[in-house]
């Protein structure tokens, strides 16, 4: 079986630690700036944390810096990434090439640099780049087939990274501007504000209104939870949930699912044995339904009718009364329920739950036969709070000539001397609770698989044993931490760029990522429009998603724009040969 990796998001620590309670190999997690979710920032001694708790079970822990930096921000990420280094962070997620042309020029330490899907990683070509100057890993563009992501994976020596659930960007990573153009918030620099899950109205040429107030570019939820097998077979080594910013809850389910199924297609990367107290269920946690977007070519990927959770399908509603509805579905008091009411979903809280009968706190206008979904499983969502699910690493104990010995599952091994010894009067009894206390491993990160006797015990109070347990398993860890092994970065060197030139979209904003470009013989032609302003004659954003392709009109040579909500225009193009659309203004 291989080996894979899987990488789960952290906002916090809560999630962090649920993350690796419930099976994470890896988590990502930003620090106190530069991180693409400006919103989910950790000081440095939460990251120290963090990180020690995660090396105890050999969990890596990435840290991202991966927004573009002016060059004063630039100096601040250095330090930062030296701090990093210092409490022995696994890996730095980076989009700015400025960084690298830092790490070129010796001023970095030798932390593994990861390519962010923020540096449009789509082609080949680039991931060959990445492969060149020294990059060992390159997280894929979401876009990807798996043809196309086997034939990278073949083809290079990296290491290769893929999404495979959470919500998606409706533009290429890294290359979306639409946010930054209409409020100043700009997606490369950690502050987007989603303009992609609001509403449109599609107009052509003409003017006429094609589709009114629809939410045209807002895609379902990733799920590749079905294609693992094939992902691994295609090259992928990191399997990467998204959702920096989601709870712990919303973390501890979908981790869990998703470390099951690997486990029965190959070997975590990680240490420690989950054990779990709950089912896990990734449709009753926030989802806007599911897609595998491309992985098999075009899908219908979008959701033009709502951006909100619609959660798990129960039913249709089999009957209605003046003050209450009936579904057959397992229904509880306080759980959220929705349905779609003249395409747009509507929701109610479920008041009272009598058999079929749910009583909602504000009756809905909703019919028999219309389908509700629940987005808010009250009991599952107590479930998971109130979790117990733990990692455990196994470890067995051994008495033999004097010496009580721990060794762990990963074969970290540690000792202790006993000394005055006595002759034990009840050898059987002693027998006994030497083999008792030693299992009684309890809140530790420990699980006491077999506990084995060579050669006759002395006497040992109980008190004495649980010392020895209690310190054995201290001296483990110390020694499972000296053990971890931390990888370095290569050095950076400078190789040819695939293109002669770069433009907005190579998204420089300092100094040394323009100098890095130049050393890799590629003339930079102008900055990021976060540093020029300029968004007026760009491609706002370049998509697979096609509106065209959405509204059954591939083959119409109509103009077509889009009207926000604030009545700004956005003129669509599409590039049918490689299956485009772009935004940009009108």
């Amino acid at each position: 079986m291989a080996k894979t990796e899987l990488l789960a998001p952290a906002k916090n620590m809560e999630c962090a630690i649920a993350a690796i309670n419930s099976g994470a190999d890896a988590i990502y997690i930003g620090a106190n700036m530069f991180g693409a979710r400006k919103n989910a920032g950790n000081s440095l001694k939460e990251l120290e944390e963090i990180i020690k708790y995660a090396h105890q079970f050999w969990v890596k822990v990435y840290v991202t810096i991966n927004t573009i930096l002016t060059d004063e921000e630039l100096t601040e990420a250095k330090k930062l990434i030296w701090k990093l280094h210092e409490i022995k962070a696994d890996a730095i997620i980076f989009q700015d090439f400025g960084i690298l042309e830092l790490a070129r020029k010796g001023e970095l330490p030798d932390i593994p640099l990861h390519a962010s899907t923020q540096c449009n990683n789509r082609t080949f070509e680039k991931v060959k780049f990445f492969e060149k100057i020294g990059v060992k890993r390159v997280i894929l563009a979401r876009e990807l087939s798996l043809s196309e992501i086997k034939n990278i994976a073949k083809n290079t020596d990296v290491q290769i990274e893929c999404f495979v659930h959470g919500a998606l960007c409706v533009s290429y990573s890294g290359q979306c501007y639409l946010s930054a153009s209409c409020g100043g918030r700009s997606a490369n620099r950690g502050e987007c504000a989603q303009p992609c899950r609001k509403k449109y109205t599609v107009i052509n040429g003409n003017n006429e209104v094609l589709v009114k107030n629809k939410y045209m570019l807002s895609l379902k939820d990733f799920n590749a939870s079905k294609r693992l097998e094939d992902m691994v077979r295609s090259g992928v080594v990191s399997f990467k949930i998204e959702g920096r910013l989601k709870d712990a809850n919303y973390v501890r389910n979908v981790v869990l699912y998703y470390r099951k199924l690997l486990d029965k297609i190959s070997k975590k990367s990680s240490s420690g044995t989950i054990i779990a107290d709950f089912e896990a269920n990734p449709t009753k946690s926030f989802n806007r339904s599911f897609t595998e977007y491309f992985l098999d070519g075009r899908t219908e990927c979008y959701n033009l009718n709502s951006v909100k959770s619609l959660g798990e399908k129960l039913g249709q509603v089999s009957a209605r009364g003046k003050n209450y509805i009936e579904i057959n579905a397992k229904i509880s008091s306080g759980d959220g329920l929705c349905f779609f009411e003249n395409n747009e979903l509507a929701g109610f809280l479920a008041n009272k739950v009598e058999g079929k009968k749910v009583y909602p706190n504000k009756m809905p206008n909703i019919r028999v036969g219309d389908i509700v979904y629940r987005n808010q499983d009250h009991e599952f969502e107590k479930i998971l709070k109130n979790s117990k699910t733990a990692r455990k690493i196994l470890v067995d104990f051994k008495f033999k000539n004097g010496i009580v010995s721990a060794i762990d599952e990963n074969f970290n091994k540690v000792e202790l001397i006993l000394e005055e010894l006595e002759v034990a009067k009840d050898k059987e009894k002693m027998k006994t609770n030497f083999i008792t206390q030693m299992k009684k491993t309890g809140e530790t990160i420990y699980l006491a698989q077999n506990v084995s006797l060579e050669g006759e015990l002395p006497f040992i109070p109980i008190s004495k044993l649980n010392e020895i347990r209690r310190t054995l398993l201290e001296k483990l860890t110390e020694k499972r931490l000296e053990n971890y092994k931390m990888r370095a970065q290569q050095e950076i060197q400078p190789a040819e760029y695939f293109e002669d030139e770069v433009d907005y979209r190579a998204n420089i904003m300092n100094a040394s990522a323009k100098n890095f470009y130049e050393e890799c013989l590629a003339t930079v032609k102008e900055f990021a429009p976060e540093h020029t302003k300029k968004f007026d004659k760009i491609e706002l954003m370049r998509t697979k998603h096609c509106i065209k392709y959405a509204l059954n009109m591939c083959k119409s040579k109509e103009e077509l724009f889009l009207l926000d909500e604030e009545e700004r225009k956005f003129a669509l193009k599409f590039d049918c040969k490689n299956c485009e659309m772009i935004i940009s203004k009108a």
